[in-house]
């Protein structure tokens, strides 16, 4: 059956939802299928152009009343579209298609997914993600949250799907190219030849950047020599986060220890660079990828033991994992790692060809039985 899936989501900037989003419409196009993607647009829409898939540029994810004026629309092009399987992955864009969608025929109307990206706030705005005919777990620890949070939910619609990786994008000991170190050296010339532990996450207050400040100090003082980097965009209005955590470098004296690098497209190279990286996320996250990501190349990684970093931990590094939010023994487990390096493990079950597989088996067994 050839399908035609239609994804929603509210921009193609940056973030998990988004690739994962990038990915399903690349393989649906590599497979002969056909796959379209509604969002307010994004610094990745040319990658999006680039795995065929096609773009209606809508903003879908605006939380304001005015919002509820594209519901019509939405109901107009799923109507005229022909898709199978329409696959909303956000809160409002979610809402709006589900608005939509309800009020179709449901003889001839495509089918109705939802995946559950993170642990919402559990509110009745939250729960339009349970609504889908299938809904996509994208970790154990999600599928956990929809069951205990949202107990008159059917678990037998939701599917753990777990995220994943392709090997020949983050290959084992891969070494950035000597053009790419000379840049890196030459805007960093202290991270030559230099112990560095990097904490790739955006700026925002969750996201463990005090807690990883911390660790980087108290490793100084036991005179261990070694750089943070923080590698991660700042929205605006996450600007005076940002400067309370150049105050806290200050405080601590490190600013010659610790790097702010601001959005990176090149973490595959900033990671391979480093020596740990480390995932400190202060609630559970949905899946930890980044943690994945390093873990492919090789670099050891140190996780709180909580949500979707502790599920991969647990699978392929569990020496890496310390009870959430110790940041003293985060700081003895880099200890013990920079003293005696850990090898790690080329076992990995969180492929890309896994979540690829499974998602379009989900789609077309959807498709194949119908609308109800």
């Amino acid at each position: 059956m050839k399908l035609k899936v239609i994804q929603l989501l509210p921009a193609l900037n940056a973030g998990g939802v988004e690739r994962g989003t990038i990915e399903v419409a690349g393989e649906l196009s590599r497979r002969g299928h056909q796959a379209v993607v509604i969002s307010a647009g994004g610094r990745l829409l040319d990658e999006l152009a680039e795995n065929g898939a096609e773009h209606i540029c809508l903003d879908i994810g605006k939380k304001s009343p005015d919002s509820l004026l594209l519901v019509k629309k939405l109901r107009i092009l799923f109507q005229h579209s022909g898709a199978n399987i329409i696959h909303a992955r956000s809160r409002m864009p979610a809402w709006l298609a589900y608005l939509a969608w309800r009020k179709m025929d449901e003889a001839t109307r495509p089918r109705f997914v939802t995946s559950v990206h993170g642990p919402y706030s559990v509110n009745t705005y939250s729960k339009i993600m349970t609504r889908g005919e299938r809904v996509i777990a994208i970790s154990d620890f999600i599928r956990e949250y929809i069951s205990t949070n949202f107990s008159d939910v059917n678990m037998d619609k939701v599917s753990v799907i777990p995220r994943g990786i392709r090997a020949d994008s983050y290959p084992r000991d891969y070494k950035p190219s000597k053009k790419w170190l000379q840049q890196w050296h030459k805007q960093y010339p202290q991270l030559a030849n230099a112990c560095v532990i990097t904490l790739p996450a955006r700026i925002t207050r969750w996201k463990g950047q005090e807690d990883f400040i911390n660790i980087i100090a108290n490793l100084n003082q036991l005179n261990l020599e070694v750089y943070g980097v923080i590698a991660g965009g700042v929205e605006a209005r996450r600007r005076s986060f940002q400067e309370e955590l150049t105050g806290l470098v200050q405080a601590k004296k490190l600013e010659k220890k610790i790097i702010f690098t601001g959005h990176r497209n090149d973490l595959r190279e900033v990671m391979s660079a480093s020596s740990l990286v480390m995932s400190l996320a202060r609630t559970p996250e949905a899946f930890g990828r980044t943690a994945l990501e390093a873990l492919g190349l090789g670099v050891p990684v140190i996780a709180y033991d909580h949500g979707g970093a502790g599920e991969v931990l647990n699978n392929i590094f569990p020496q890496g994992l310390v009870s959430a939010l110790d940041q003293a023994a985060a700081t003895k487990r880099a200890q013990e790692f920079i003293l005696n390096p850990p090898e790690v493990t080329k076992d990995n079950p969180f492929t890309l060809k896994r979540m690829l597989d499974s998602t379009l088996s989900l789609y077309n067994e959807l498709a194949a039985a119908g609308s109800v």
